[in-house]
This record gives structure tokens, sequence and C-alpha cells, in this order.
């Protein structure tokens, strides 16, 4: 069985273990980056199923930056 990857480890983290309203995920949508907050984000995209994970760019929790993509960093709104 594969090793979790980094983001779906913080996705289940903050979902069973903290309040996942406190994270905002970064993702790509079309030519703007998108923040909402990690509870919005898992019910828009349906699991991953309506926005895939490699459009998540950055989640942070506070100030701080628990996951940042590499490559080119499109406007934020």
């Amino acid at each position: 069985m594969p090793k979790k990857g980094r983001l779906e480890e913080i996705f289940s983290k903050a979902i069973y273990s903290d309040d996942p309203t406190l994270y905002s995920v970064y993702y790509r949508d079309f030519d703007s980056l998108l923040k909402v907050s990690l509870s919005d984000f898992v019910r828009a995209s349906e699991n991953f199923e309506l926005i895939p994970a490699s459009r998540v760019m950055r989640i942070t929790k506070d100030a701080k930056v628990l996951y940042s993509k590499k490559g080119p960093q499109s406007k934020q709104s």
C-alpha cells in the first residue's frame, strides 16, 4: 500500500483531528488563485472529484504554510 502524500495527511488531520475552518486552501481556477477554507474546498471539490488535488497550490493554517506546490505562482484573489 503506498504511503499517503503530504496533501492527504493535511486534509485527514484537519478533518478528523482539528477544525478544518482554521485551514485555508489556495487552488488554481483558470488564471486565478482562489482561497477558501478547507471544509469549503472539500464540499466544492466533492472530495477531489470536481477539483483535482493537482490544482491545490498551497494550504495554510493561521499564517503557517503547511503545503506549497512548486511551480509558477498565479495571482491571488
